[in-house]
């Protein structure tokens, strides 16, 4: 049983969200009880976290659409679905550039809605296609005037939904006790309004980054990606200056953890949710006693059934044991029937 915390799924936060569900596993590593709590945000609006931002994006540039606005956004898959939905319900043209590593479910989900798809297909140099993608947009807007790009890359509403919506809602739903909160980077935008929060709001939450090898999100060494969803060819423009801490993890690492936890629990996530899952063991085992880890969850199972899913496709993967002396004891989503407040918004600042 999955509930929303406060709000049951389904119920509004306020926000014209649904409050995500979160869900408590109680693990044994190495024979030491361990809590990892699962944000599942597979069930926000459009199907993942990139709802939140699609949302936002859209409030942020619709005094600027016109008639015969057409809107275009560079992405792995997620926000131009969500996009792209929104678009359909406004009657505004939209245009997703993708790459050869989008889910084709999700392409297929974006035409659907009457959404344009336009793939690159010529590598960046740079480990992935973001910065192809990136010129092929910079190419339209020069030479196709109404054609209106969000920028989710260095739009402040993209760190901001999370600042005043995900983070706070994440702290009603957990216990008022320490805890390590892990969140997927790509964009940067999660990592950076989730940052603010904690900055501002003070919970008592250890932020933790997490990256993928080859990613440059954060800084570092670029190289080779294969996951969709987590990591970047560039910096994110809302972190310059990286983040620490942040750690990094390897394909075959969090794919293996998105096996391990649909196979153990039922409960099936995205390749950046596996990402999330394999450091959240990995810091069981190197600090026994840390107790409790709370994982981000950016998208559901759906996605990912011809890659991570697929026994065929992982054969190009080495394989990796990430739950290696772990062993889920009970999969719980209590009842919080006393919980303080929500954390409220303030003229757009957040308020403790």
């Amino acid at each position: 049983m999955v509930l929303g915390g406060p709000n049951r799924p389904g119920e509004s936060q306020g926000n014209g969200f649904a409050a995500t569900p979160i869900v408590s596993l109680r693990l044994s590593v190495n024979d030491v009880p361990v809590s990892l709590w699962l944000k599942l945000e597979g069930y926000a609006p459009h199907g993942s976290i990139k709802g939140r931002v699609a949302q936002a994006l859209w409030q942020d540039i619709s005094s600027r659409i016109g008639p015969r606005t057409e809107i275009i956004e560079s992405t792995s898959g997620n926000l131009g679905l969500a996009l792209a939905s929104l678009a359909a319900r406004h009657r505004v043209p939209f245009t997703a550039v993708v790459d050869p590593r989008s889910s084709g479910a999700v392409v297929a989900a974006i035409q659907s809605l009457g959404g344009r798809t336009v793939t690159v297909d010529t590598p960046d140099g740079a480990g992935g296609y973001l910065l192809t993608r990136l010129g092929y947009i910079q190419e339209r807007l020069r030479d196709q005037p109404g054609m209106l790009w969000p920028n989710q890359y260095a739009n402040p509403a993209n760190p901001r939904a999370h600042a005043l919506g995900t983070a706070p809602e994440l702290r009603t739903q957990l216990p008022r006790r320490p805890t390590s909160v892990l969140v997927a980077v790509s964009t940067g935008g999660t990592l950076a309004g989730f940052r603010d929060y904690v900055t501002a709001a003070r919970p008592d939450w250890e932020l933790i980054g997490v990256d993928v090898v080859g990613s440059a999100a954060l800084g570092g060494r670029r190289g080779p990606r294969l996951l969709p969803g987590i990591g970047a060819s560039r910096q994110s423009a809302f972190l310059p200056q990286g983040y620490r801490p942040a750690l990094r993890v390897a394909p075959a690492e969090a794919v293996s953890a998105c096996v391990w936890l649909r196979e153990s629990t039922g409960i099936g996530v995205g390749a950046s949710s596996g990402a999330l899952v394999a450091v959240a063991l990995r810091l069981f085992r190197a600090a026994p006693h840390r107790g409790s880890v709370t994982c981000l969850c950016p998208d559901g199972a759906e996605h990912y059934l011809g890659t991570v899913f697929s026994a065929r496709w992982r054969e190009r993967l080495p394989v990796v044991d990430v739950a290696r002396g772990v062993e889920v004891t009970a999969v719980e989503s209590p009842r919080f029937d006393t919980l303080p407040g929500p954390v409220g918004l303030h003229e757009g600042r957040v308020v403790p």
